[in-house]
């Protein structure tokens, strides 16, 4: 049977279980992820001195410039990180669908499924 999650339709959704990753396209790297500041320090794409020194607002328009970024929510003072055309997280490798910062990933997907549009569920699609 072949599996495919519908990324805006959660009840299409698979119960998380360990190993379900390794045979997955890794949608849920195509969904937006939403990052505060110390996650991009962690991330190595902000220094500490600059999170420290310069003001959000500065460092999102740095960010988007650079590609690194696609929207910066000045109430909430998050990021969005930014995708390609194909909807791909910029941080995911296109051939091994494998994240290329995996030890410095942010918060968000790092909680992910436990936190999430459907806690405990991802939108699991065979590779």
């Amino acid at each position: 049977v072949v599996h495919l999650s519908n990324l805006d339709r959660t009840d299409t959704w698979l119960k998380y279980r360990a190993g379900l990753c390794e045979g997955c396209i890794a949608t849920c790297c195509t969904m937006p992820a939403e990052v505060k500041l110390a996650d991009l320090v962690r991330m190595e794409v902000v220094d500490a001195f600059e999170a420290e020194a310069e003001p959000a607002k500065q460092i999102a328009r740095r960010l988007d410039k650079a590609g690194v970024i696609e929207h910066f929510n000045f109430k909430t003072s998050t990021f969005t990180l930014a995708r390609r055309a194909n909807g791909d997280c910029v941080f995911l490798d296109a051939k091994s669908r494998r994240c290329t910062i995996y030890d410095k990933r942010p918060n968000t997907c790092r909680n992910h499924p436990q936190v999430g549009p459907r806690p405990g569920y991802c939108a699991y699609r065979m590779k």
